[in-house]
């Protein structure tokens, strides 16, 4: 009894979730699945007659229990009970069942492919409303293994489930009808199929807890193939590219051994379905006929019917132990979607169309935790100034971006955009005004138009619009010479093209969308010195049409700003233009002498 209610806490269980994602489609299905088992079952039922007349008798129905209404209904509507007669009812509720076999399969594909849909978007949805402080602190491996392996997974679990769901309702459609003609006969069935169920217990057990093995195994595999493609150029030069392989080979295999422990339990599933069919049939036939003095005849039509519903049974058992081999995914993607509700970000109401005034930061504060970034900031950014950030590492100034960018609210204080706080407007719709542009630009494996214009649609006013926006960010001239221009292909991050064309490109996006702030995050320190100049003469260019704010490493490329502040400790200790910091403030001073420009 604790297997069963077991069996039955985890089918609810599994309902509940399936049902919140695919509603009231679950029960259409169950009930195509009824329909089915039903006609089957009544098509099953006409073979006793014909038995009965193969020899020349009358087709009495004694055997047929309740169902001989078939062959009372048969009379009354004036139909002969002749072979061909039967033979022809036979053959309309096998067509009728064919007929509602191809509905309730083609609503099962109708069905799944909904739950794959709904899967997929709830992952986007979540994931777009995810806090950029949460994310950071998630596991890569953990959302690449649950947004692609993990819903592959869950696929199959539903699928399976689904199989569940037509086995339980053709076990009850025949299992009905079996009582309808043989009452004893199916009550000792039922009682040696619920037995079969403790032949499983200890397998589901094991099945679950490799289940959950293999979930972790595929998060970590895939944290560690992650860093292993971003790291791949030095642990190539270092000469580690093998040890690091190992590591991942290490892992593969811990994997490979959960998968081969679920096909083994799988296996022995399978392998002892039918026999235990048959061992239950004989034993309950031969208790029958010889201790209870029962007839053949009288048990062969509840006999097919539990031969049917048994087959279902056992497949139900199979289909249930693929559930729980998926088990560790849905738990795992279950918990996800819960770390990424709990961790989305609400939005304020006001919608900004974008900077006009001042953006203004008021005595602003943030950490993780105990530890304190920025202590106390405020200053203000004007319409079309540009604003240098520099200081040294760990001085704050990436977290000072994030929250000019919208990416964090600050902890106290209040950054507002033309009197607008922060917290109060839509963020994402003022972040459709912001171009960010970071010191490993975004470059996506597709053409240079498809890069500037982020998939904007291809007309002739939008391939103008691309060009300007290239000129402007002085890459056009090269992109001219290439044998496809704008259409041609980026390569895997870029590899087609220079630091500074990346650079650019990546500027010429965000100018493309018509930005009214560019925050550049130490965007020059990765280049080459003559890359540099270029970058700053963009810099140069567009100052004055947009408001730009620079983290700068290279102090060379903020010259000509209109103000730069220094920070220290998450702290601003001194601003000013650039003349004036190299005459008040010794800090800016050595920081000059050092780069020695």
């Amino acid at each position: 009894m604790n297997i069963l209610k077991t069996f039955i806490k985890k089918y609810f269980y599994y309902f509940s979730y399936f049902y919140q994602i695919v509603r009231g489609r679950l029960f259409i299905a169950f009930g195509l699945s009824m329909l089915v088992a039903l006609m089957d079952g009544l098509g099953l039922t006409m073979f006793l007659p014909l038995l009965e007349m193969v020899d020349g008798g009358d087709a009495s129905g004694e055997g047929m229990g309740k169902l001989g209404f078939i062959l009372d209904g048969m009379g009354s509507l004036g139909i002969p009970i002749t072979v061909s007669a039967i033979l022809l009812i036979m053959a309309f509720f096998f067509i009728l069942k064919g007929v509602l076999k191809f509905f309730e399969q083609y609503y099962s594909v109708l069905v799944r492919r909904f739950f794959v849909k709904k899967m997929r978007l709830s992952i986007v949805d979540l994931f777009e409303g995810y806090s950029f402080k949460n994310f950071i602190k998630q596991d890569s491996g953990r959302i690449q293994n649950t947004a692609t392996g993990e819903i592959e997974r869950i696929l199959i679990a539903f699928n399976s489930y689904m199989y569940v769901l037509q086995a339980f309702s053709m076990i009850f459609i025949y299992v009905a009808m079996a009582f309808s003609v043989n009452v004893r006969f199916s009550l000792f069935v039922m009682i040696g199929g619920v037995l079969s169920n403790f032949l499983y217990s200890a397998i589901y057990k094991r099945t679950k807890r490799h289940s959950v093995d293999v979930s972790k195994g595929n998060h970590y595999f895939q944290s560690l193939l992650i860093q292993k493609i971003a790291n791949f150029k030095y642990l190539k030069a270092s000469g580690l590219l093998t040890t690091y392989g190992n590591k991942l080979r290490s892992q593969i295999n811990a994997i490979e051994y959960h998968y081969r422990k679920l096909g083994l339990f799988s296996s022995i599933i399978t392998a002892i379905r039918e026999p235990i069919i048959i061992i239950i049939i004989v034993a309950v036939i031969l208790f029958e006929v010889n201790i209870t003095g029962g007839s053949i005849s009288g048990i062969i039509l509840s006999l097919l019917f539990f031969y049917r519903s048994l087959t279902y049974l056992l497949a139900l058992q199979a289909y249930w132990n693929s559930v729980m081999a998926n088990y560790g995914s849905l738990e795992n993607i279950k918990e996800f979607s819960k770390e990424l509700k709990e961790g989305s970000e609400s939005h304020g109401n006001t919608k900004v169309k974008g900077f006009h005034n001042e953006i203004r930061l008021d005595k602003v504060s943030f950490g993780y935790g105990e530890k304190r970034i920025l202590d106390s900031i405020s200053f203000s950014v004007f319409k079309n100034q540009a604003i240098a950030i520099v200081g040294e590492s760990g001085s704050g100034k990436s977290t000072l971006m994030n929250i000019m960018a919208g990416l964090f609210l600050p902890d106290t204080g209040a950054i507002t955009i033309d009197g607008n706080d922060m917290k109060e407007i839509d963020r994402n719709h003022f972040q459709k005004k912001i171009g960010y542009i970071t010191q490993e630009p975004v470059i996506f494996d597709d053409t240079i138009f498809n890069n500037v214009s982020f998939w904007d649609k291809d007309t002739i006013e939008n391939r103008k619009k691309c060009k300007e926006a290239l000129s402007k960010a002085s890459v056009l001239a090269f992109i001219e010479t290439l044998d496809n221009k704008e259409d041609s292909r980026l390569g895997n991050n870029g590899i087609m093209v220079s630091g500074g064309q990346k650079q650019r490109i990546s500027i010429a996006r965000e100018l493309y969308k018509g930005i009214d702030v560019l925050l550049m995050d130490e965007a020059t320190s990765a280049l080459d010195s003559e890359t540099e100049f270029g970058i700053q003469e963009n810099i140069d260019k567009l100052k004055g049409q947009i408001t730009i704010i620079i983290i700068a490493h290279r102090l060379s490329t903020i010259k000509n700003v209109d103000r730069i502040l220094l920070l220290k400790g998450g702290k601003i200790q001194a601003s000013g233009d650039f003349e004036e910091l190299e005459k008040n403030s010794s800090a800016f001073k050595k920081m000059v002498a050092l780069q020695a420009f």
